[in-house]
């Protein structure tokens, strides 16, 4: 790791061969490019699912609920099965960080993905987010079981439960967004409408700053760069959607809706 992340006190560097500190270094530096990547690419064009899909291109298209359980379920279950594979017992730290991040998932995969009623999802746009929530639920596994260690007094750390309260805020944000987006359609309409209430009152993309505000908490909580580089991937990745919904609604009245 860099030094910078290496100088904390309640984080040291495990004598352990299973950890490999400059595979860590690289995937972050990697996941902090792809995002840059994409930020730059989205700010050309839109990523193309839901409203953005042009049917005439003719794509293969994934059931909505289909394709959020599908991409969601292995940024869960990888770290899960990492927990309970693992060869020693992990420190409460460790675990409580990993459950945090585990806990997000579950509510996107069971819960989440079971509720939402959006439009079909691209076939290839559902294969793509599939091998990146594989790799990222491994690489944050990874990094809390094979590499962080915590001392005891981490636990009386500011950073820690600064973290905490920031990560759950940025999921209530999210959660309750999402709630307001799943009424404004009633079951069978497709039409867009405007959301409003709550967030949506300040910002046009509620639900994406609430989960932007979540990963920047969880990677306050656990102070390493495998979990700032995935917060800033997030923010490149989903920012600019909520920029190009912001353009969408902006010309028109709050009691516009669209096919």
């Amino acid at each position: 790791m860099i030094a910078g992340w290496q100088a904390i006190p309640h984080e040291a560097k495990r004598e352990n061969m299973q950890c490999r500190q400059d595979v860590v270094q690289w995937c972050s530096w990697g996941f902090m490019l792809l995002g840059l990547g994409f930020l730059v690419r989205q700010k050309k064009t839109e990523t193309p699912y839901g409203r953005y899909v042009d049917p005439s291109e003719g794509r293969r298209m994934v059931p909505a609920r289909v394709a959020w359980f599908a991409q969601e379920l292995p940024s869960f279950l990888v770290p899960v099965l990492l927990l309970a594979t693992a060869e020693e017992s992990s420190s409460m730290g460790r675990a409580l960080l990993l459950c945090t991040f585990c806990l997000h998932y579950f509510q996107r995969t069971f819960i989440y993905a079971l509720l939402i009623h959006g439009r079909p999802c691209p076939l290839c746009i559902m294969i793509s987010a599939i091998v990146f929530c594989s790799c990222n639920g491994f690489f944050q596994g990874y990094y809390l079981l094979r590499c962080a260690e915590y001392e005891h007094s981490w636990l009386r750390d500011a950073r820690l439960w600064i973290g905490l309260i920031v990560f759950y805020a940025g999921m209530a944000i999210n959660i309750h967004s999402d709630q307001i987006l799943r009424k404004l359609r009633k079951p069978g309409e497709t039409d867009y409408r405007i959301p409003r209430g709550g967030l949506f009152e300040y910002v046009s993309g509620a639900n994406f700053f609430g989960e932007i505000v979540e990963w920047f908490g969880y990677a306050i909580a656990t102070w390493s760069m495998p979990a700032f580089s995935f917060a800033l991937f997030t923010m490149c990745s989903i920012g600019p959607r909520a920029y190009h919904h912001h353009r969408y609604h902006t010309p028109y009245p709050s009691s516009w809706t669209s096919r």
